[in-house]
């Protein structure tokens, strides 16, 4: 996906395409998370859009649900989007900070190699 450590380090105008497609990506998987999460508690407790909004938002930022769960459909929903709302959330953060962590290792190599072939 990236260049190899052969390779030399790309310019700051195409990594700051690459770190763009990195928080598209990011910024869909947590769009879709997000609708997941309406779409199941207003399925799943009745609740309105903007309810159903509040809910899933604050468990996929990890701050919990706003109210009290009433069915157990719900609760056994909440449960299982919590989880999910994890890995979601955590892959997103992977996602972004990837180039930042592949240039960090590229230029570090590249200095590295400068250094041996100099000394």
């Amino acid at each position: 996906m990236y260049e190899n450590r052969s390779r030399p380090l790309i310019t700051r105008v195409k990594f700051y395409h690459r770190m763009a497609r990195s928080v598209t990506v990011a910024s869909v998987l947590l769009g879709a998370s997000l609708i997941i999460g309406m779409v199941g508690y207003h399925v799943s407790e009745h609740l309105g859009w903007v309810d159903s909004f509040a809910n899933a938002s604050m468990i996929l930022s990890g701050m919990g649900p706003l109210g009290e769960l009433k069915t157990i459909g719900g609760k056994i929903f909440a449960g299982c989007y919590a989880l999910f709302s994890g890995v979601a959330f955590l892959t997103s953060v992977g996602v972004v900070f990837a180039p930042v962590y592949h240039r960090f290792l590229h230029k570090f190599h590249l200095e590295t190699e400068k250094e041996a072939k100099e000394g």
